[in-house]
């Protein structure tokens, strides 16, 4: 048994709808649980009809549009469709009485997406022939905490999906209908309506996935797997065949946004594959992540880049020999909720990273200069290479040895202590062009890892 996500972009038309249902047929052997995210920019159109609505105007153009025109193009009825879009104009017209969009309502505003895609596929995998029955996830057993827009799901959402899909997962399975469910929402303790936040759909998928032990979870996205890099940087970035939960997850934390680390959490759990695909190229054949490397890797799988953050120096000489520096520093950085990114550090010095966003660094800044010299530099970028560290001087001489050719001179440099990343701090506007020459001189003719 599979596991089988679609993302919004598989799912924009009824052309895509189509070759998604195509996929689909061509896994029933495999009894797939598929999960849906909401058709093409349902999700933006959503938003912005609540944007409308406190202003005054109620109109579900946009959503109703999308959806009709797809059922008539694919030759179907259905099944709720009117329904959902009168449930929906009641919503916006609450919102429009009372000028507020409140967390709990967003979240019941934009379940709406997925709501109609699943049956929009149900639809039409009935009229082809093949049986198919849509689930809202809440349905199947999805519990969430009432963190409205990200939630949490609650540990008997495990059990409840176990006992939801015992006959599916039975011997005589394959006789029922494939089932089509929601991603990204559940429903909490109270009956309302939640959002699993970034990566939602996803963490929907892994976490069926892992509840009932599929044989993987297969994400189809727009792209070819995991890329050596950013292809919009690097048009000729390679699929990395093979990679593991560690190192998608460093990946995923310092830009890359093939998978949210959130997401693959359940498949760690209980050590299930996860296959990345994309419905554009159906027979490429993806990544796979998994839990450890069978076979030896190449020294570097990826390079990756986060803009815009801040690089914050540290000297303190004055806490020369005293205990509990750091510890001081980091408290400082707890009480202004900044989370930090990299850090680098030495007995009287240390530097690091933070998001700009939502930091106010005049306030940190007066803080930290209780204990220690500050220096601020905004504009900054952080190039990660998620690589073998064993194998870091051999890349790091590569590495420098490049950038040194072309005048780049790195501010920062940062090992993770998951032992699968090395960091590079430079400027935001040095970072495409870092990211293309350690792309080059890792993957290019005669590179590290054997271009």
């Amino acid at each position: 048994m599979i596991v089988m996500k679609f993302g919004g972009s598989s799912l924009a038309n009824a052309e895509r709808i189509r070759r998604v249902a195509s996929i689909i047929c061509g896994m029933l052997s495999r009894r797939p649980v598929v999960v849906l995210s909401a058709m093409g920019d349902t999700t933006d159109d959503l938003l912005a009809a609540a944007e409308l609505a406190l202003k005054g105007t109620v109109s579900v153009d946009a959503v109703e549009r999308l959806h009709r025109e797809t059922a008539r193009e694919l030759g179907v009825a259905v099944a709720d469709l009117d329904d959902l879009l009168t449930e929906l104009r009641t919503l916006l017209t609450g919102i429009s009485m009372l000028r507020e969009l409140t967390p709990r309502s967003r979240d019941y505003l934009v379940s709406f997406g997925e709501r109609l895609s699943v049956r929009m596929m149900s639809s039409y995998l009935c009229a082809q022939g093949v049986p198919a029955q849509f689930y809202d996830a809440w349905d199947t057993g999805f519990v969430s905490d009432s963190n409205y827009t990200a939630a949490d799901l609650l540990p008997e959402t495990w059990v409840n999906l176990r006992r939801f899909f015992a006959d599916y997962c039975g011997e005589n399975g394959a006789a029922l209908p494939v089932p089509i469910v929601t991603g990204f929402i559940a429903k909490d303790s109270n009956g309302f309506i939640t959002t699993l936040g970034r990566g939602g759909s996803d963490l929907t998928a892994t976490v069926i996935g892992a509840a009932l032990l599929a044989d993987e979870v297969q994400t189809w996205k727009d792209v070819d797997g995991i890329l050596t890099t950013d292809p919009r940087i690097v048009p000729s970035a390679r699929t990395v065949p093979v990679a593991t939960y560690d190192e998608v997850a460093e990946l995923a934390y310092f830009g890359s946004q093939v998978l949210h680390p959130r997401s693959m959490q359940p498949c760690i759990q209980t050590g299930t594959p996860v296959r990345v695909k994309n419905s554009y190229n159906p027979d490429a054949p993806g990544s796979l992540i998994v839990t450890s490397h069978v076979t030896a890797p190449a020294a570097v799988r990826a390079i990756t880049s986060k803009k815009s953050v801040v690089l914050v120096d540290l000297v303190s000489t004055r806490m020369v020999g005293q205990y509990g520096f750091l510890a001081k520093v980091f408290d400082i950085f707890a009480r202004h909720c900044v989370s930090i990114d990299v850090v680098a550090t030495s007995e009287v010095s240390v530097s690091l990273t933070v998001d700009f966003k939502r930091v106010n660094f005049p306030a940190l800044q007066k803080d930290l200069e209780e204990y220690a010299d500050v220096e601020i530099k905004n504009d900054m970028a952080i190039v990660t290479v998620i690589c073998d560290v064993r194998q870091s001087s051999s890349i790091l001489a590569a590495s420098f040895e490049v950038l040194a050719a072309n005048g780049i001179n790195v501010q920062m440099i940062s090992q993770g202590a998951s032992k699968v990343n090395i960091s590079m701090i430079c400027g935001s506007s040095e970072a495409d062009t870092v990211v293309r020459l350690l792309h080059e001189r890792y993957f290019g003719p005669g590179g590290l890892c054997g271009g």
